[in-house]
């Protein structure tokens, strides 16, 4: 595949090797058969943001136009380097988009670069990333983002890879349309073949009968004239067979034809959340409270929050609001047993990623076989999933989101629950969630994926300088 400037889209189910394509181009990796050839100045963003990036010193110091252009469209602080452990995800993924921008590289392969940022951080990259004059690769689930800067889309799968022009929505369009003609071309392969086996039975059967009559068994030994009849009758019999092998050859060809027309099967994707509704009155009531936020000395006042057994909750705010501050403020005070709680957070570190891979492999075989049927209905193959060293965030979250559904929850608490999951995925999350009758509480930029979820808005607002408030307003506007 060739790469010319502009923004490519790499699209794909987890574990399709998106991540390692990115990798590859940069020259991070090298091919274990075959070459990549490219400039030499290239940057890779990865979807982790455990570490600063290597040149955020440097830009938040630098005076020239450039450097002061990104840190006013990307709103980078010249304290963020040394205060990286408190900044939002989406504040650190800003700043590792920025540096590489800043750095104005050859070839750019971002990865998820729109994880954990609101929309008007957004909106932002979108304009920052459409001004980029070099070959940018962009592996995202955000249908916006693709369908708004990228002229192709290299659509990724354990069997193949295929390039489409056009942004994801017109490139999947024109997927499914080619797997509709594939699988009509093969029906009706499949229907002359039946066709002409069927006329290839119905002739030997009338050959064999045809056979039985001409048979010399039944004549008298002295019927001369007969058996030379019959004789006379097999000599043309033999000559009318040429019909039978040319039906034979159109067998082979129809054959043929139906061997060289290969549709690929498509994984039957879709889970269910084993939920439960609690039989408590509400499932948990916190009080009036103000937390901080961090050494900067903001503060987060809030009201009573209430969650009712079948509450759907959706905590927004912009970023470094202090959305997934308040999410653990909540958790450390639920008195919900662990088996009924299913909780995601934002991000899962290696090391963490490392310890639930451990803790799947660990499982007795029948709840294994359960958490790998659910993965493998969510899009990932299985067995690489188990093998690999570090899974990537996304494959984890499946993993994570296939522990807790083995079990009946009574409330689902989710931060950023569709970051790093590929589109199938989150729309099989999307319908697991619609139909689970326990409690939600979910944090996301994604508003469309709230809106079809959450019936109760929490959302936090500035009032003032370095105070926030959290409102509690029922609907979506």
């Amino acid at each position: 595949v060739r790469f010319s400037p502009g923004w490519t889209g790499v699209v794909g189910p987890n574990g399709a090797g998106k991540s390692t394509l990115l990798r590859l181009a940069v020259g991070e990796l090298s091919p274990l058969a075959g070459k990549v050839e490219g400039p030499a100045s290239a940057v890779y963003c990865p979807q982790r943001t455990d570490e600063p990036p290597e040149l955020l010193g440097r830009l938040v110091q630098a005076a020239d136009r450039e450097a002061c252009r990104i840190r006013g469209i990307f709103q980078i602080e010249p304290d963020w380097l040394s205060r990286w452990d408190t900044l939002s995800h989406g504040e650190r993924k800003r700043a590792q988009i920025g540096v590489a921008l800043w750095r104005v590289p050859s070839v750019l392969a971002l990865d998820e670069p729109s994880n954990h940022i609101d929309s008007d951080a957004r909106n932002m990259l979108l304009q920052a990333l459409a001004s980029f004059r070099g070959i940018g690769l962009l592996v995202s689930h955000d249908r916006r983002l693709l369908d708004g800067l990228c002229r192709q889309c290299l659509f990724l799968s354990p069997a193949r890879a295929e390039l489409r022009p056009g942004g994801y929505t017109k490139g999947k369009a024109l997927g499914e349309a080619q797997a509709e003609e594939l699988r009509q071309r093969r029906e009706s392969a499949k229907a002359q073949h039946r066709k002409i086996e069927r006329e290839m039975a119905r002739r030997r059967e009338r050959a064999a009968d045809e056979h039985k009559m001409r048979s010399k068994r039944h004549l008298a030994r002295g019927d001369s004239d007969g058996r030379e009849k019959i004789g006379r009758a097999r000599v043309a019999d033999s000559k009318g067979g040429a019909p039978l092998r040319q039906l034979a050859g159109r067998m082979d060809q129809a054959r043929e034809a139906l061997a060289s027309i290969r549709v690929i099967k498509e994984s039957k994707l879709g889970i269910w959340l084993s939920g439960e509704r609690s039989r408590r009155d509400r499932l948990f009531r916190v009080q009036p409270g103000r937390i901080e936020l961090g050494p900067g000395g903001a503060v987060l006042d809030f009201p009573e929050l209430l969650m009712p057994t079948d509450g759907r909750v959706a905590l927004v705010g912009p970023n470094g609001a202090g959305k997934s501050t308040l999410l653990r403020f909540i958790l450390r005070r639920l008195d919900l047993p662990a088996d009924r709680l299913l909780s995601m957070p934002q991000e899962i570190s290696a090391d963490e990623s490392q310890g639930i891979l451990a803790q799947v492999r660990a499982l007795d075989h029948d709840k294994l076989g359960r958490v790998l049927n659910i993965v493998s209905h969510l899009g990932s193959e299985v067995q690489p999933v188990l093998e690999t060293a570090l899974p990537s965030p996304g494959e984890i979250r499946k993993i994570l989101l296939a522990l807790g559904i083995v079990q009946a929850c009574h409330l689902v608490v989710m931060d950023e629950p569709t970051n790093h999951l590929d589109l199938p995925s989150v729309e099989c999350m999307e319908k697991a969630l619609s139909n689970c009758p326990c409690g939600l509480l979910l944090v996301s930029h994604d508003l469309e994926f709230l809106r079809r979820l959450t019936t109760t808005r929490w959302e936090i607002h500035q009032v003032g300088k370095g105070r926030l408030e959290l409102q509690v307003e029922s609907g979506w506007r």
